[in-house]
């Protein structure tokens, strides 16, 4: 098929298939829609996820090369394991999605702005409270929230948003916390999306866009209410 730019519907929360993205820029999908709920998730179920700027039309990605993480595939440093042994945080599941996202923005908008729009906090939140997107929390010993990271849970895959670091090291104990809860569970990769240096200094590695659509075969159009995603203190996660 021919790649092709999409106006999306604004009554349909249907896309076109991913492999009409553009080559360039490389994987834009499509323009416009909303963040509702019901089209976010149908966007994740197909390899497909949000990114614009402030003041920009919503634009629809599928990139042809995709950054994963595969359970078990993790690489944690030396100086990573003797901080998680020294036991100075304390790692929670969805006890504060809002200060994370609120983090993930403060943090962003410091260093180099940020693509965490009003709208898009708002949905994500929307998504959270609807048992779609989850966080992980990252305190130190004043019970200050100094790390974590959020994303959403579709087809079983975690496709990771974003995440931030107020002490060292700390968005690398929320990644590696995160690897170890899913791999406890059997969850078997990690959508990082696009690479970067510090993803793939943890390990993570690039497929095809057709490789990581046939790890999104397996459907599940609810949340995944499992006991997982409870709030909760995770203990006894690094190993």
């Amino acid at each position: 098929m021919t790649a092709q730019l999409t106006l999306l519907d604004s009554l349909s929360t249907q896309f076109p298939p991913a492999d009409l993205a553009l080559s360039e820029p490389d994987g834009l999908l499509a323009i416009g829609g909303d963040l509702s709920t019901p089209r976010l998730i149908t966007a994740y179920q197909n390899g497909i996820f949000p990114w614009f700027n402030q003041g920009e039309p919503i634009m629809w990605w599928c990139p042809s090369s995709r950054a994963v993480l595969n359970i078990g595939d993790i690489n944690i440093s030396r100086s990573l394991r003797k901080l998680a042994r020294q036991a100075k945080y304390t790692i929670t599941v969805n006890t504060d999605f809002c200060g994370v996202i609120n983090n993930c923005i403060k943090q962003r908008e410091q260093l180099e702005g940020t693509w965490i729009t009003d709208d898009m906090k708002a949905a994500y939140i929307a998504l959270h409270n609807q048992g779609y997107a989850h966080s992980i929390e990252v305190y130190n010993q004043d019970n200050t929230l100094v790390g974590g990271l959020y994303g959403i849970m579709v087809n079983y895959v975690f496709c990771g948003e974003s995440m931030f670091h107020f002490e060292s090291n700390c968005s690398k104990l929320a990644f590696w916390a995160l690897h170890n809860h899913l791999r406890n569970h059997n969850i078997n990769l990690i959508d990082c999306q696009i690479e970067n240096p510090h993803l793939s200094s943890l390990g993570a590695t690039c497929i095809t866009r057709e490789e990581f659509l046939a790890k999104l075969t397996v459907r599940d159009d609810q949340p995944i209410h499992h006991t997982m995603w409870n709030k909760a203190q995770l203990t006894d996660i690094y190993d």
